[in-house]
């Protein structure tokens, strides 16, 4: 069904222990939405993916990932994980790191696959990365590794993208760049992009909606409906300004002894938002 959510979250609650990450979330994310995740560390953003990846469970509530209940291994999610480093001696080529995204879950060595070379081939051209598709992945820059983790999560055709801080070490150039790539596979296959990052600039001329998460409470809408003071401030609790300067928006909180501290979830981040073209 067209109007079938590619996710959608009722009344869900997530904990730990005692702790409520976030509670009574109701969202319907229509198909070929981008959604960007925001939130300071500790708000459960990348929470929020793993329980679409059925990797843990709410407290309460349900969720639906495009019209079935979470699953574990679901092909119809690709994710892209944070940034870690390779080391730089790995024998391990771009291709073998795409190629897991197929077969990564058997063990052993993987047996020559035509048409799994072929979709390997056709993720890597994808995102750009066929000139350094043999090369040794730990010698590759960061922004040459990203291309290949979002290669590995589309070389099985997934409906809905799940990123985790992609941008995460990668500079202006390179944030810019990965961006585009993904909201270029959205636009080509109508696919839904989930993707969780501290810095909405460089995404912004992509997103259709925001989802924000803090101390336990949530706001989602687009940009303009929930980057405003009283959405921010009742999200947070305490007074927020979110200034328009010239087409950008600046939100900032109240300030401590030792100024805004966007690790602390209980203080709202400094955030610049960006309307124009130039990041």
């Amino acid at each position: 069904m067209q109007d079938r959510a590619a996710v959608r979250f009722e009344r869900v609650t997530l904990s730990y222990g005692a702790r409520a990450i976030w509670s009574d979330l109701s969202l319907d994310i229509a198909p070929g939405t981008f959604v960007a995740i925001l939130g300071p560390n500790g708000s459960g953003k990348t929470s929020l993916l793993r329980a679409i990846l059925g990797l843990v469970a709410p407290s309460s509530g349900r969720i639906e990932v495009q019209g079935r209940a979470p699953r574990r291994g679901d092909p119809g999610i690709g994710y892209v994980p944070q940034h870690s480093s390779f080391d730089a001696e790995l024998p391990f080529r771009g291709r073998d790191l795409v190629r897991l995204g197929i077969d990564g879950h058997r063990w052993g060595v993987a047996w020559p696959d035509r048409a799994a070379n072929a979709s390997v081939d056709r993720a890597l051209a994808q995102v750009e990365a066929q000139a350094y598709a043999d090369a040794p992945i730990g010698r590759l820059s960061g922004g040459e590794q990203q291309r290949l983790r979002i290669a590995q999560a589309l070389v099985g055709n997934p409906g809905i993208l799940l990123c985790d801080e992609p941008l995460a070490n990668l500079d202006l150039r390179y944030q810019r760049t990965i961006t585009d790539l993904i909201a270029g596979w959205r636009d080509r296959s109508a696919g839904t992009v989930l993707f969780v990052t501290h810095d909405v600039n460089p995404v912004l001329h992509v997103v259709d909606q925001v989802l924000f998460v803090v101390n336990g409470r949530w706001a989602a809408g687009t940009p303009d409906e929930v980057l405003r003071s009283e959405r921010m401030s009742d999200l947070y609790g305490s007074h927020v300004d979110v200034v328009r300067v010239h087409g950008r928006i600046l939100v900032v909180g109240e300030s401590t002894e030792s100024g805004f501290n966007i690790e602390e979830p209980h203080h709202p981040p400094s955030v610049v938002v960006d309307h124009g073209d130039e990041h």
